[in-house]
């Protein structure tokens, strides 16, 4: 199974955000030009090569996102869907305390595993916490505009 540790990390600032933001540019118009989704993408390289890279597309689409994060200046990281990441990594991921997390972990917010006294949580229930957490947060924010609006606030 896989670790958190197989992730891979691009920290802000390591890649300059020009060359990504020329790179980004270059990437998003060959996929406006070319937008067959199940043909694969031939990458010739600028150094002369007679074996050219052959991608498929959604990777060279996820490429382009990752692109688009360094040259707005923020980190990537790439995380194995099916990685299993320790209550502090996932913590980080909420953007939450890991006393928090744990509280959501022993209340049944996000399922867990115990390996010895340790809890390892899955990537995916971690994003799909997430997922929810931020639906939740959004049908609040829209019926509290509704009721602004209802009550004559806005």
């Amino acid at each position: 199974m896989a670790t958190a540790t197989e992730g891979r990390k691009i920290a802000p600032g390591t890649v300059d955000a020009l060359s990504a933001e020329r790179a980004l540019r270059r990437v998003r118009d060959y996929l406006a030009h070319n937008t067959d989704a199940t043909t694969d993408i031939t990458i010739v390289g600028e150094v002369g090569t007679d074996d050219p890279l052959v991608l498929p597309r959604p990777t060279v689409e996820m490429f382009a996102a990752m692109l688009a994060a360094l040259a707005n200046g923020q980190g990537v990281q790439i995380m194995p869907v099916n990685a299993i990441v320790s209550t502090q990594v996932a913590a980080d991921m909420l953007n939450v305390s890991r006393p928090y997390l744990i509280g959501l972990l022993e209340k049944g917010d996000i399922p867990f595993e115990r390996v010895g006294r340790h809890r390892r949580i899955k990537f995916n229930d971690v994003m799909e916490y997430k997922r929810r957490d931020d639906r939740e947060r959004k049908d609040a924010a829209d019926s509290l505009t509704a009721l602004d609006e209802e009550l004559g606030l806005l």
